[in-house]
């Protein structure tokens, strides 16, 4: 009986064997395709929370880019009219200078200057007071030279425009640290 098919020792192939491991098989298969479709969904979920993410941060930055530069229009904004005040107070003072200038020159305006009526040593003989004819109120006064007129005039001028510089700077660094 055990001798079967044409050779010795050969066993029968026991089928159930053969069908417990290719159903053990068969459910080994299946359960790897449930994981890699379990794995499969949890990787595209964090995918998709990185890129929400992602998202999110692209759009914080182009926020304070946006930010950044409207600040920076603010102030560029804010300087440039800092600047035309600037050049037009400037330009005003010495408009006004010039005209100070052309009208000491034309002696159409006299410069004068209030002397120190207790002052003994200066030994000047202006009298003390003005004339009857005179506009000028209050102690003796000397006309000054033209000349010195307008170097007077010129130092001013020179002193404004210091002054008119020395306030645009502030107002510049008072710009910036707004």
């Amino acid at each position: 009986m055990g001798e079967g098919l044409g050779g010795a020792g050969v066993t029968a192939i026991p089928w159930k064997l053969v069908g417990v491991l290719l159903l053990a098989l068969a459910a080994a298969g299946s359960a790897w395709q449930v994981q890699d479709w379990h794995y499969g969904k949890q990787l595209a979920e964090q995918a998709g929370l990185h890129q929400s993410d992602l998202d999110s941060i692209s759009s914080a930055a182009a926020a304070q880019v946006r930010a950044d530069q409207d600040k920076r229009l603010a102030l560029e904004q804010r300087l440039s009219a800092s600047e035309q005040t600037y050049y037009k107070e400037l330009s005003n003072a010495q408009t006004d200078q010039a005209r100070l200038r052309d009208r000491l020159a034309t002696s159409d305006l006299r410069l004068s200057v209030l002397l120190d009526a207790t002052d003994s040593a200066g030994g000047c003989s202006v009298p003390a007071s003005t004339g009857a004819g005179g506009v000028v109120h209050g102690g003796a006064r000397a006309r000054l030279d033209p000349a010195h007129a307008q170097r007077i005039v010129a130092i001013t001028d020179t002193g404004d425009q210091g002054l008119i510089a020395l306030a645009a700077c502030q107002a510049y660094a008072r710009d910036l640290q707004k």
